[in-house]
């Protein structure tokens, strides 16, 4: 078992991080004091091929493994997490529209998604459907002798909401529960789409969060992903990843709170000498290490699987976003501690990092709900062999 990542993935790896260094981290703290999206700087991305990672290269994506994919999110995330995550849920979109829609449709729409001609949005959660999404209400109802659908409901925490162009919306289109519900590529500003307010966040402020309204938006046929009823199944495909992203993330926001945590303590003098003279300290950032290295194997094994179409990938894929996020909030948690005052002070990144991990515990399916996950799978015969 080989753990070195080849050549390409390095070279990935290093364009992710020289565009992050130079075009994310130096603007990071200013975007989230004024709650500012980067559309311009999250388009250059696009030119670096970085917002359609593992799309169907029939349609301009790189179609890279999620493995590979993850390393660059990593990277990005080190630079600005909020930003990074953005792009994370773009992707998705794009993947998803490229493997689920129409010909007609995928060659107009997703070639601009991935340049970043076009930007795009994930509409699942509703305000009273959120770990259980099988319950969502937003309705598409199929017009009799008409090419169209009409859409109406409300979707809530939104990513991008307001300031992108194309959502991919999950909406019922036939009985209760999961095989009732399908999904739909809508143009985001088409009539009858209305947006609420920008959420006032405790972090992620980088990116806008917004209620969507929709009252009887034309949705027409040929955007319908697949077949009437199978958007649950897509949606499930796409958390997948999606939780390998958001968990990725997060590791590279941990990855940079231990290296502003590193350099402060070699620096910073008490008693006449630096505090990394001190055991104590030196056992936190021994942990630290630990723990980030923990999280970031797991991801990568869980993307292994993902890659491999594995049976057991789901199960996996939950494991490692429980793991890496819970671990990651902790490392920047102690990275603040570690800065003293300081840490609390806007000037250092430390409390922006809190801020912004925080919310990885709780998007993609709580933390508690990756953990039913997990011992549902645990409790099939054989189960425990496998899961090895």
């Amino acid at each position: 078992m080989d753990f070195a990542l080849t050549d390409d993935q390095l070279a990935y790896q290093q364009t992710a991080r020289q565009f992050a260094q130079k075009e994310l981290k130096p603007n990071a703290a200013q975007w989230d004091r004024d709650s500012h999206f980067p559309i311009d700087v999250i388009k250059k991305t696009g030119e670096l091929g970085f917002l359609g990672l593992y799309t169907n290269p029939d349609y301009d994506g790189l179609g890279l493994p999620r493995l590979d994919s993850a390393i660059v999110f990593e990277e990005l995330a080190r630079g600005d997490t909020a930003v990074a995550a953005y792009i994370s849920i773009h992707n998705m979109v794009t993947w998803m529209i490229g493997e689920y829609a129409k010909d007609e449709v995928r060659a107009n729409i997703v070639p601009r998604l991935v340049s970043g001609e076009l930007l795009s949005s994930y509409c699942l959660t509703e305000p009273n459907a959120g770990s259980d999404a099988g319950s969502l209400t937003t309705k598409a109802v199929k017009q009799d002798g008409e090419d169209y659908y009409l859409l109406n409901g409300e979707k809530t925490f939104i990513s991008g909401a307001g300031s992108t162009d194309i959502l991919v919306v999950m909406a019922r289109t036939g009985n209760a529960g999961p095989k009732g519900v399908s999904a739909f590529v809508v143009d985001a500003h088409s009539e009858g789409i209305s947006y609420g307010k920008n959420e006032h966040k405790m972090g992620w402020k980088a990116q806008p969060t917004r209620t969507i309204h929709f009252k009887d938006v034309k949705v027409p046929a040929r955007n319908l992903l697949g077949n009437e009823g199978e958007g649950f199944k897509f949606a499930m495909k796409g958390l997948d990843g999606g939780r390998i992203n958001i968990g990725i993330c997060a590791v590279g926001t941990a990855q940079a709170a231990l290296e502003t945590a590193l350099n402060y303590v070699q620096e910073r003098k008490q008693f006449g000498s630096a505090i990394a003279e001190l055991q104590s300290v030196q056992f936190k950032l021994a942990d630290m290490l630990t723990q980030t290295i923990a999280a970031r194997q797991m991801l990568y094994l869980a993307a292994n699987k993902v890659d491999k179409k594995h049976s057991d990938a789901t199960t996996y894929c939950a494991m490692a976003k429980r793991l890496a996020t819970d671990l990651s909030f902790a490392v920047a948690n102690e990275a603040l501690q570690l800065h003293g005052g300081y840490g609390y002070l806007n000037e250092y990144p430390l409390e922006r990092h809190v801020r912004d991990l925080r919310v990885h515990q709780i998007l993609e399916g709580t933390n508690e709900i990756m953990r039913v996950i997990v011992s549902r799978s645990m409790m099939r015969d054989g189960a425990l062999d496998s899961l090895r």
